[in-house]
């Protein structure tokens, strides 16, 4: 297989995961979030002036409790700005999509473990829209 090749199945394969990631914000579903971030991995923020900083342990719960955008019929805005490689099984990605008002700029850092890319840390902006 050629290096494009191997680039291009790589990209497919990270993108196919990312909809577990997609699916799991839009539906408040942590059972697919579940699939895609590690267990250790982080989320962190620093929007509003200070560090939020959780665990999964502490972020599944938060999305548990908000009602899911699919419940209020919000327009999807996932999209997939980029996904760049360091090399077989480490990838960067940097995504849009809007819980509510918030708009987001995800940076997710994913590693291939296991047969399968996890989300090891998600540092994102956010912009608050208008009606």
């Amino acid at each position: 297989m050629t290096a494009a090749a191997d680039h291009a199945t790589a990209y497919a394969e990270v993108a196919h995961a990312l909809a577990d990631y997609f699916d799991g914000l839009y539906f408040s579903d942590t059972k697919r979030l579940s699939r895609i971030f590690h267990p250790q991995a982080i989320y962190a923020c620093a929007t509003e002036g200070e560090l939020l900083r959780l665990t999964m342990e502490e972020y599944f719960p938060v999305v548990d409790k908000r009602p899911s955008p699919a419940s209020r019929s919000e327009a999807r805005t996932d999209r997939i700005v980029s996904i760049e490689f360091a090399g077989p099984v480490t990838a960067f990605a940097k995504l849009n999509c809007a819980i509510g008002l918030k708009h987001f700029t995800d940076f997710l850092t994913l590693v291939k473990l296991d047969g399968r890319w996890q989300i090891m840390a998600k540092v994102f902006h956010f912009d608050v829209q208008s009606n």
